[in-house]
């Protein structure tokens, strides 16, 4: 399917500008600051003492029309230029860092994470990196997690080590926690139903009560900064990355959701992130594996792209997050965002008067790679005004920052340009409170984590985000919800655990089901096997997980789920289909009779998807969406908006 935008009226089309051509980079050599010699290091015992004494006024924002920053001290702390003043240039550079470690503890000692740390790092554990390097924070993934209690001790450990190395400086402690199919904190803690989900719904307060119940829960566990909400604006179906991590094609509903999401966050004095500035919504190639070009024009992307960023940086957005991706018409350089000056120096500092922290994406993806090596991307980066350098490539970290100090040293960074950012990052510390108390209290964390009052709004919240799409008659003239009592039910489709959670779920109304994974790309057999299994049952409940994606290519999921599905309609037998990722997936089998978009395999999606089909839940998502024709992106099978209801009797 080819790129497709807003229909009218959801995304106005704005006049072509005459647009300057051929924009170089411009990169200005210039000397190394000369200063006063600096003074000795502060201890961090006094760190902490001289920042907690008089703590900060508790700024809930960076607000747009906050005075620019300078080189100068000007408007700023007087405490923190005093810290970066003690800093080595090495100690300052470390601190835009933010890294991964292996290991479920600061101080493990598991032979394989020590192996792991050891090829990354030359050490065996965030304890030894932190006192060796102390980087400005440290990022978990889902090999970190093993449970809430654990992550909050984990916490903790960073920041001791991080309280006695060097100069004291806490640790920000990042994630990836969007909610829906990106979530690296599973049960017991709440689960958000994920970005387009809570689109679906259309609630605001869903979606600020919910990123706020995050937070909380984020905060018991020790972690301050969630790279989220994600703020793209989803105009291509066939994008590989985004999907259902975008609230929708509608960049005012984006909009709405972001910045709601972000007074959650703020609530629970965690940093949200909305990223992918300038915006990853149209891509047709993934960012971890390769470059995106971006081919809005630009009033396209004055119309799509920019609204949801501009109302996040209204809205105080305490941080934003570059994309890995080519805009030409915003810079014709070829150089990707994170490392475009005209985009995030010209744009979002100079344009739209951005004073946050900037972050780059993930410094190992491919998208930052692709044109320059690993140790020219984070000068660049520098360069181009970011603040804050992400997980470099797998044992690059030393390579990367050699790479900063050294462009200082040569002249090509100045002292100055470090002192800016850096400012940034510890202010923002501060903001959260970090200097004062960066602990987790590990005893309240059964109080706050996966409370029965969270997970009620969750469960609520996630009701109404399901979509009923399609609800035509059934063979036998049936028609959903299905009424509850002895039946046999076929599940199958994508997802071990997802079709074992929808049979139990759909046990729950009385009837036998028996759940069968057919995995991402059936074969013939295994289609054929499901098909045999299916005419043995009264109905046939089939999962998808991006079974648009036909294409053949390496990488791509191929035709076997749509040839499943069209099999499974052929045998006569009732067929219900449930999309459990992107909501497109009915464009690949059109005659489908019954089709709901749940936009995430969560257990709470598939309870309300169970629920929904046998009328104990109504439907009452409605697209966030387009759902265009496979053959004809064109056409609209099914438009923003659309969501079937039950009659009422």
């Amino acid at each position: 399917m080819a790129a497709r935008m807003p229909r009218p009226g959801r995304a106005p089309h704005l006049p072509a500008r005459n647009e300057a051509r051929g924009q170089r980079r411009s990169r200005t050599r210039s000397r190394v600051r000369r200063g006063p010699r600096r003074t000795a290091p502060v201890t961090a015992a006094l760190t902490a003492a001289v920042l907690a004494a008089a703590p900060l006024a508790v700024a809930t924002s960076a607000r747009a029309d906050a005075p620019a920053r300078t080189s100068a001290s000007h408007g700023r702390d007087p405490r923190l230029m005093r810290l970066i003043g003690s800093m080595t240039l090495r100690q300052k550079v470390a601190q835009l860092f933010v890294v991964q470690i292996y290991g479920t503890s600061a101080d493990t000692t598991n032979p394989a994470d020590v192996a792991a740390n050891r090829s990354l790092y030359g050490v065996d554990n965030a304890a030894q990196l932190i006192a060796r390097d102390q980087p400005g924070g440290i990022i978990y993934y889902g090999n970190n997690v093993t449970d809430p209690h654990q992550l909050a001790a984990f916490s903790n450990g960073i920041q001791r080590a991080a309280r006695a190395a060097g100069h004291g400086i806490p640790a920000t402690v990042a994630i990836d926690q969007e909610g829906g199919i990106v979530a690296r904190v599973g049960p017991p803690a709440t689960q958000q139903p994920g970005a387009m989900a809570l689109a679906a719904g259309r609630r605001t307060a869903d979606a600020r009560a919910l990123a706020r119940i995050t937070g909380a829960e984020l905060r018991a566990i020790g972690v301050n900064q969630d790279y989220a909400p994600d703020a793209d604006v989803n105009v291509n179906p066939v994008n590989p990355v985004i999907g259902v991590r975008s609230f929708g094609s509608d960049p005012a509903l984006v909009s709405r959701m972001v910045t709601a999401q972000l007074a959650g966050y703020r609530a629970a004095n965690v940093t949200a992130t909305p990223k992918h500035f300038p915006g990853h919504g149209d891509a047709d190639t993934d960012s971890h594996t390769g470059v995106p070009v971006i081919k809005h024009t630009r009033a396209q992307w004055e119309a799509v792209d920019l609204p949801p960023f501009r109302a996040a940086i209204a809205a105080g957005a305490d941080s934003i997050m570059t994309g890995h991706l080519v805009v030409p018409s915003l810079d014709p350089s070829g150089d990707p965002a994170t490392l475009s000056r005209p985009i995030v120096t010209g744009i979002l500092r100079d344009r739209l008067h951005y004073r946050g922290v900037v972050i780059t994406d993930a410094l190992d993806m491919q998208g930052v790679r692709d044109k320059y090596g690993d140790d020219r991307v984070p000068v660049l980066a520098l360069e181009a005004g970011v603040d804050t350098l992400l997980k470099p490539p797998a044992g690059k970290f030393a390579t990367q920052l050699d790479a900063v100090v050294n462009a200082v040293r040569s002249g090509e960074l100045t002292e100055d340009r470090i002192d800016q950012s850096v400012y940034r990052v510890l202010e923002l510390k501060q903001r959260r409170g970090l200097f004062r108390d960066p602990f987790a209290d590990e005893s309240r964390v059964d109080r706050v984590v996966g409370t029965p009052q969270h997970l009620a709004t969750a469960r609520r919240a996630t009701d109404r985000t399901t979509t009923l799409v399609k609800n035509d008659p059934q063979p036998g003239g049936d028609r959903l919800p299905l009424r509850p009592g002895p039946r046999s039910v076929y599940v199958t489709g994508w997802g071990t655990a997802t079709t074992a959670t929808l049979a139990t779920e759909i046990g729950r109304y009385g009837a036998t089901a028996e759940a069968h994974d057919t995995g991402l790309s059936p074969s013939p057999a295994t289609i054929a096997a499901a098909v045999a299994a299916a005419r043995t049952h009264d109905l046939t409940v089939v999962t998808t997980n991006k079974a648009w994606d036909t294409s053949t290519e390496p990488g791509h999921n191929g035709p076997g789920q749509a040839d499943l599905v069209k099999a499974l309609i052929a045998t006569g037998k009732p067929v219900v289909v449930l999309a459990v990722r992107d909501a497109y997936d009915i464009n690949a089998f059109p005659a489908a009779p019954a089709y709901l978009a749940t936009y995430s395999y969560t257990a709470d999606a598939l309870r309300a998807a169970a629920a929904t089909l046998f009328g104990a839940n109504r439907p009452q998502g409605r697209l966030p969406v387009d759902i265009p024709a496979a053959d004809h992106p064109d056409r609209i099978l099914y438009p923003f908006g659309h969501g079937l209801a039950y009659p009422r009797h």
